[in-house]
């Protein structure tokens, strides 16, 4: 299968440093696209639309706020049974290095937005506590004028949202291809060891003695550690895979699934229309139907 997602070339220039759009219209036309820059994007009046970050596909609220620090993860908002014929968007895109050694969020004190940043490589949705505050500060930056007071609002943006714990990741690490993280290192072992052997047979109590716990234990930490079980976990991890394969190649539906560690093609099919509202090949043909070539 040709690639077809549309890398969008952004207004920013050489010597920009973000670009911010606001705008009201009837209906969501652009089709799926990724981009070099970061992005923050909030919708208002926005019910009944959906929202595909990656792998994720979710019908929003009144009000969305997502932030996306990939350049390769794709990202589209769709009509959808979205009703109204006052969409309010606001688009912030930036650039920003965050991640080597000498850039300041290594520092303390931006320790929780660089965190943030890490975050949103899989897509970062924001609770409505957080777009209801940051709202208003949306609006002020669409309206200023002066670059730098711009810039310096903008961290200020980005900080208040950085400490909302409860946003979201959209996208599974495997799709978006982000490695796996965890304030924990016998998590962070097994999870590593997840994503290099996903398509094998995974027993918790193999995973559980290599980090020197009892199956039970083990168990019981990983969830508390993650929100997840651990069959949840590899569930997600090899339908992320299986997902990126449906979007990137063309190999079967049944080679997809046993490639990715499951055993039948039945279970496969369910397990991915109930993660992901849709059928293996109802996903290929959303991508196939929505990318163009540019």
């Amino acid at each position: 299968m040709e690639t077809r997602v549309l890398r969008e070339i952004t207004p920013l220039g050489e010597h920009d440093f973000m670009y911010v759009a606001d705008r009201h219209k009837k209906e969501f036309t652009y089709p799926i696209h990724c981009h070099d820059i970061y992005e923050l994007n909030f919708v208002e009046h926005g019910a009944g639309c959906r929202r595909t970050v990656g792998d994720s596909s979710e019908v929003i609220g009144e009000h969305d706020l997502v932030l996306i620090t990939s350049a390769d993860l794709e990202h589209v908002w769709e009509q959808g049974d979205c009703k109204s014929d006052d969409i309010h968007e606001i688009t912030v895109q930036f650039r920003l290095d965050f991640e080597h050694e000498g850039s300041p969020f290594h520092t303390n004190p931006f320790r929780s937005t660089y965190n943030m940043l890490q975050r949103a490589k899989r897509g970062l949705a924001f609770p409505t506590e957080a777009v209801m505050m940051v709202y208003p500060r949306l609006i002020g930056l669409s309206r200023m004028e002066e670059s730098f007071p711009m810039v310096q609002e903008l961290f200020g943006i980005l900080y208040e949202l950085s400490k909302f714990d409860d946003a979201r990741e959209l996208s599974t690490s495997a799709f978006s291809k982000v490695q796996a993280s965890s304030d924990s290192r016998r998590v962070l072992k097994v999870k590593h060891f997840i994503d290099e052997h996903y398509n094998d047979e995974l027993r918790l109590s193999r995973l559980a003695d290599m980090v020197g716990m009892t199956s039970t234990a083990f168990s019981r930490f990983f969830r508390q550690r993650t929100g997840k079980t651990l069959a949840e976990y590899i569930v997600d991890i090899r339908l992320g895979h299986a997902a990126r394969r449906l979007v990137d190649t063309t190999e079967t539906v049944a080679e997809i699934c046993y490639h990715c560690g499951f055993n039948t093609l039945s279970n496969f099919n369910r397990l991915f229309r109930k993660r992901k509202g849709c059928s293996p090949t109802e996903f290929r043909e959303k991508y196939r139907k929505t990318k163009v070539v540019v």
